[in-house]
């Protein structure tokens, strides 16, 4: 595994890969004039077990609430690529079908898709009640464990050489004021990581509390269930489970039980049982881009696509005017 990842034809393909969209950004054309020197010098240092991931630049961005990214060298975010390409597929297919976030052929709306079918067959057909628990992890990426991360990689992964690579990218951040914690949001391999790290949550809700109706986005998940009372009794063991096994903790402001008749905000929708509206953060936020970059047709199109997965008539005949009137 190790090998595989480290070859020169795999850091090529991961050079390939994360070109993608950054081939005009000063430190990627850096990196490019000597690009096969680059290669072969970071190539050689992960052969010799000389590498050493360098440190971060930190921004902040509003998707929708503030959140700090933290950007590594150009160098690092190609091993990224280069361990992604091979642990993914790797791990991907030991993951639940109803993990959606950073997956292929999952994403947002297969997961409002999956929605709209369980809240189906728990009324049974909308002709009773279903209640539905939402919950989120407070501060998910800051509260992730160095060390129970890299005992659930030993356990998948035998080749001493790989963990040595993973130990080096995951403690090469930690959160503020916490040494061995945390995952940076920039990084690809965060991405991987962390549904390696909810995967034990994933079984122990399939396999122990054998939870059907159950669905992850990254840290937002729901229950559904006919029986409120049943959905009550999940909550101190999914909460017991995430603290004494992943050193997580429910977010006590949004845990919440609710039924479908009276809505449920979930990944930028509001559910109903049988339509849902957008979010009004999502809203503003889609139409506030719109205006700033109203020239830009793929930015509309991308947005219409979206609305194409709920009841948006209205909200398509205001984007229709905003375009008009510029």
């Amino acid at each position: 595994m190790y090998d595989n990842i480290i070859s020169l034809d795999n850091l090529l393909i991961a050079w390939q890969e994360f070109l993608c969209g950054k081939k005009n950004k000063k430190d990627t054309r850096e990196f490019g004039r000597n690009l096969m020197r680059n290669i072969i010098a970071l190539h050689n240092d992960l052969k010799n077990k000389t590498y050493k991931h360098g440190e971060y630049k930190s921004f902040k961005i509003s998707d929708p609430k503030p959140r700090d990214i933290h950007k590594s060298s150009v160098r690092d975010r190609l091993l990224h690529h280069a361990i992604y390409r091979v642990l993914y597929p790797y791990f991907d297919k030991g993951f639940i079908y109803d993990s959606y976030s950073c997956r292929l052929g999952k994403g947002t709306h297969k997961a409002n898709k999956r929605f709209k079918s369980f809240a189906g067959k728990v009324s049974k057909n909308y002709t009773r009640t279903c209640w539905i628990l939402k919950c989120d992890i407070r501060k998910f990426f800051a509260n992730i464990d160095h060390k129970i991360l890299i005992d659930i990689l030993r356990k998948h992964i035998e080749d001493e050489n790989t963990i040595w690579l993973l130990e080096q990218v995951t403690s090469s951040y930690n959160a503020k004021g916490r040494d061995e914690v945390g995952l940076p949001l920039g990084n690809l391999t965060s991405q991987l990581l962390v549904n390696v790290y909810m995967n034990e949550f994933d079984h122990f809700v399939k396999h122990t509390l054998h939870e059907e109706y159950y669905i992850r986005y990254a840290d937002d998940f729901v229950f559904m269930s006919e029986d409120k009372a049943k959905l009550e009794k999940i909550i101190p063991k999914i909460s017991e489970f995430l603290e004494n096994n992943l050193k997580l903790s429910l977010h006590p402001d949004k845990l919440f039980i609710n039924t479908l008749t009276s809505g449920l905000d979930f990944l930028g929708w509001i559910h109903f049982e049988r339509h849902r509206v957008l979010r009004t953060t999502t809203k503003k936020r889609m139409f506030r881009n719109i205006v700033e970059k109203v020239g830009k047709k793929e930015t509309v199109q991308s947005y219409l696509g979206m609305l194409k997965h709920g009841n948006s008539r209205k909200i398509k005949d205001r984007i229709a005017k905003i375009i008009n009137v510029d």
